[in-house]
């Protein structure tokens, strides 16, 4: 009689095991969606995933929209407050401005040759910034240190001999000469006094109203 051959199993397998028993459908599918699970897609959807497939540029970030003017206003209000506040006493703000308007009349006399108008402008600034600093309670003393600081920078600017009787003569003459910008700067500091005043008032009232 003829024999057939037979094949040895494969390693690893067993013919006495018995078949797996089919998987249910809604198992079938579960199983064929965990390998894409595994997967990351690509944020923006479908569009941004093909063309990630297919090699061709990405879209671009949309670019940055410009600040509103409300927050424009507000980043400037910020920079502003870091500024240097420093709160003076009336006579602290009589000190400040005397020996910087001295200082700056020093400097004139060496880079300027005594310029009576360099001076005098700066004068206005020198103003603004006494006013703005003295403290809320000593306002009405900025406008008022303000002329002598302008009297006391003259010492080194004005043209004088070398007696006291000269340097005062000098001294006078500079004065009458510069009186406009002498009434200028005390304008600008009674102005920022005034204003920092009305500030205070209108605060000092909405507290009122609160309570």
């Amino acid at each position: 009689m003829e024999q057939h051959r037979t094949r040895p199993p494969a390693p690893g397998t067993r013919r006495d095991t018995p078949p797996l028993p089919p998987l249910p459908p809604q198992a079938g599918r579960e199983a064929s969606r965990e390998p894409d699970r595994g997967r990351t897609r690509p944020a923006g959807g479908p569009a941004r995933a093909g063309a990630a497939r297919s090699g061709g540029p990405r879209p671009s970030p949309a670019g940055r929209r410009p600040a509103p003017p409300l927050a424009r206003t507000a980043g400037a209000v910020r920079s502003v407050r870091r500024m240097p506040n420093p709160r003076l006493t009336g006579l602290g703000g009589g000190l400040f401005s005397g020996v910087l308007m001295f200082v700056i009349g020093c400097l004139d006399q060496l880079l300027f040759g005594a310029s009576l108008t360099v001076y005098s402008v700066l004068f206005l600034p020198v103003c603004l910034l006494t006013a703005l600093w003295v403290r809320g309670g000593d306002l009405l003393s900025a406008p008022v240190v303000v002329p002598i600081a302008f009297a006391v920078g003259l010492l080194p600017v004005s043209e004088g001999g070398n007696g006291v009787g000269a340097r005062l003569m000098g001294l006078v003459t500079a004065l009458a000469t510069q009186v406009g910008w002498l009434y200028a700067g005390t304008l600008v500091a009674g102005a920022a006094v005034l204003g920092r005043g009305l500030r205070r008032a209108a605060a000092r009232r909405q507290t009122t109203n609160r309570h």
